[in-house]
C-alpha cells in the first residue's frame, strides 16, 4: 500500500489524491516497502523499471517509459585512481533527471492530470517536458530569466510553454509554487514521487557491482534529487537484506553558493542565509533548496560529507573530462572536481560517481 506522509506531523494520505503538499503546507515524503526479487530482475529489459516491485506506481498501464535507465557503469581512472562513473548522461533528456521524470510522470497520468507545472534551471525542465508530450498532459516549465538557450529549445521542442521569470532561482520556484495552485506541481523537490525515480541509481550501481554497495557515493547536490533518492534507495536494499551498508554520501557543491556544505560544517541541522554569487555550475547553484534539512540528515546519517569546488577547479575538470573522451555539462564537471578532490583523501575505497547531464545541453 502506497501512501503519502507529512514531514511534520506525519499524517497520513492516500496516495490517489492529487496532492504534492500536507495540509499544513509541509513536505511529503512515501511510504512504501519495496520488494526486490533478484531473479524477476535478472530476467527483465534493461531499464530502471527492471525493479517495478520497487517502484510506487499501481498500474503498469500508466507507466511512460523509454526504456530508460540502466546507463553503462564504466571505471576510468581519475589521478591515478581507479573510479566507477555512471554515464546518466546519456539518458534521452541528456541528463539523470530522467530517472525522476519516468516515474513522477506516470503517476500523474495514474492520477489522470491534465496539466502540470514544474520549475527548473535547466534539466529538470526537459525530463518533465519531454514525459509530459509522452503522457500527453499539458506542461508549463518556469525558469530563470538567464537559462541557457539550448536547454529552452529543448523544452520548447516537447512542446511545453516557458515562462521565463526574472530575479533568484527561489524567484521561478515561487512562481511555479503560485501556479500549481491551479494545476499539479511537478516538482522534483516537493513531488515525492520524483525521488523514487531518482533511487534507481543506486539499485542499477547495487547490481551492476553484483549486488553489493560501494563504499563512496560521489554525488552534485543542488536541490538534493539524486542525494535523497540514493539515500532512500540504498536504505531499501539494506532493509531487504540485499547489501549490508550504505555507502558513504559525499555531497559536492560550488564554492560561489554553497549553504549547505556551510551549514553541514558548522553543524546545523538547517542552513542559514549565506551570501551567494555566479557559477558555471548553474544546476547545483540553488541558495535555499526546500529539502534542505532532510539532506542534511541523510549525508550525516551516511557517515558522509560535503565539499565545495571552485570555478577553476570545475573548469579543469571540464577539460580533463573532454580530453578523456567525455563532453559534460560544468554542473557535472562540479562533481568530477569534487571526485578529484575526494580521492586525494580516500583509501582503498570502491568509489562511484556520475556524469550527471551531457555538454551538448550548455
Amino acid at each position: 500500500m502506497v501512501k503519502l506522509v507529512c514531514s511534520e506531523t506525519k499524517e497520513f494520505f492516500n496516495s490517489d489524491e492529487h496532492r504534492w503538499i500536507s495540509n499544513t503546507g509541509a513536505l511529503l515524503d512515501i511510504s512504501f516497502i519495496p520488494k526486490f526479487d533478484i531473479k524477476k530482475i535478472h530476467s527483465r529489459s534493461k531499464n530502471l523499471w527492471r525493479y517495478r516491485e520497487a517502484i510506487p506506481i499501481e498500474h503498469n498501464k500508466n507507466i511512460i517509459s523509454v526504456d530508460e535507465g540502466f546507463t553503462p557503469l564504466i571505471k576510468i581512472k581519475f589521478d591515478k585512481k581507479d573510479v566507477w562513473i555512471k554515464q546518466d548522461q546519456l539518458f534521452s533528456s541528456g541528463s539523470y533527471k530522467d530517472r525522476g521524470a519516468t516515474v513522477l510522470m506516470s503517476k500523474a497520468k495514474e492520477l489522470g492530470v491534465k496539466k502540470v507545472v514544474q520549475d527548473s534551471s535547466g534539466n529538470a525542465g526537459c525530463a518533465i517536458a519531454m514525459y509530459a508530450a509522452l503522457s500527453n498532459i499539458e506542461c508549463d516549465i518556469y525558469v530563470p530569466f538567464e537559462t541557457g538557450e539550448k536547454k529552452l529549445a529543448q523544452i520548447t521542442s516537447y512542446g511545453a510553454k516557458i515562462h521565463k521569470i526574472p530575479g533568484t532561482r527561489e524567484d521561478t520556484a515561487e512562481a511555479a509554487f503560485n501556479a500549481a495552485n491551479k494545476s499539479y506541481y511537478a516538482s522534483h523537490c516537493w513531488n515525492p514521487f520524483f525521488f523514487h525515480g531518482t533511487k534507481t541509481f543506486a539499485y542499477e550501481v547495487c547490481e551492476q557491482l553484483n549486488w553489493k554497495a560501494p563504499d563512496a557515493l560521489v554525488l552534485p547536490v543542488g536541490n538534493g534529487t539524486l542525494v535523497i533518492g540514493c539515500y532512500i534507495g540504498f536504505t531499501e536494499l539494506l532493509n531487504a537484506g540485499i547489501i549490508s551498508k550504505i555507502p558513504k554520501i559525499i555531497a559536492v557543491q560550488s564554492e560561489n553558493c554553497a549553504p549547505l556544505f556551510h551549514a553541514f560544517n558548522n553543524g546545523l541541522n538547517d542552513i542559514q542565509s549565506i551570501k551567494t554569487s555566479k557559477t558555471i555550475a548553474e544546476g547545483i547553484a540553488i541558495a535555499k533548496p526546500i529539502r534542505s534539512k532532510q539532506i542534511l540528515e541523510y549525508v550525516k546519517a551516511s557517515k558522509g560529507e560535503f565539499l565545495t569546488v571552485n570555478e577553476n577547479e570545475i573548469f579543469e575538470a571540464l577539460k580533463f573530462c573532454g580530453n578523456i573522451g567525455h563532453y559534460i555539462e560544468p554542473t557535472s564537471a562540479a562533481v568530477i572536481a569534487g571526485l578529484r578532490k575526494y580521492i586525494t583523501m580516500s583509501e582503498n575505497e570502491v568509489i562511484v560517481s556520475l556524469f550527471s547531464g551531457h555538454g551538448l545541453k550548455h
